[in-house]
């Protein structure tokens, strides 16, 4: 899950990004409008999180063009504005939830996965295949029964490649879905996690690497990429 947490106040905006990433949630800070509607124009968000009171076009504003866009993205409402009146506001123009400060982080996590999952009510919260068990609520997989320990970086690439569905997924697009705005596009990160999440997994192999392309859960055997695992 990427989310953009839209909030002027630079330190609570950083604990925050900082908090969600140990949740395997990356997140990119967006200390005002203008930066915020650049950062949606050019990155693809799972969610935005957007303080109402913001230098620039306001959240309301930002949250108004959303809807517009008609993406789909939900929005969550960070403000201290805890009146009633306030809040109905914000639903009015399109918000899918609201949390008032202070919050505890732990509430803001549960949220935005509670979000994820009605973003994507399509699919199955729990999803299956080639003998893979991917829970992304518990963060939990099993593979043939058997659980399979992953890092956060693990399972956030692993998550991206079983919504694919057997798809092919870029190295580019993992690097946009499972790090943030800060990751280095030229650094090996996403091959060495693979290649660490493919041993993980165990044989045989599941995660199949496409030449020039990039990479794919192998539906239809569990056999994909065979032999020495290299990416």
């Amino acid at each position: 899950m990427r989310v953009l947490i839209v909030e002027d106040e630079p330190y609570l905006a950083e604990a925050v990004r900082d908090g969600l990433r140990l949740e395997a949630i990356a997140a990119d800070i967006a200390g005002d409008g203008d930066t915020a509607m650049e950062l949606l124009s050019i990155n693809t968000y799972d969610i935005a999180v957007l303080d109402r009171d913001i230098p620039g076009p306001s959240g309301d504003e930002i949250a108004e063009r959303i809807v517009a866009s008609g993406s789909g993205m939900p929005i969550l409402m960070l403000t201290a504005a805890d009146r009633l009146d306030d809040k109905a506001s914000g639903f009015e123009l399109g918000a899918d939830d609201y949390l008032t400060k202070p919050f505890e982080l732990r509430e803001l996590v549960l949220r935005l996965r509670a979000l994820d999952r009605r973003r994507a009510h399509s699919r199955p919260p729990v999803r299956e295949i080639a003998g893979l068990r991917v829970d992304p609520f518990r963060r939990e997989v099993y593979r043939d029964g058997h659980y399979v320990a992953l890092t956060r970086k693990q399972f956030a690439v692993l998550d991206v490649l079983v919504g694919a569905e057997g798809g092919v997924v870029s190295a580019e697009e993992l690097l946009a879905r499972a790090w943030d705005e800060n990751a280095d596009p030229f650094t090996n990160a996403v091959r060495i996690t693979v290649s660490a999440l493919r041993k993980r997994l165990g044989e045989p192999w599941l995660i199949a690497t496409v030449p020039g392309v990039g990479y794919r859960i192998d539906t239809a055997s569990g056999s994909g990429h065979q032999g020495d695992g290299r990416d």
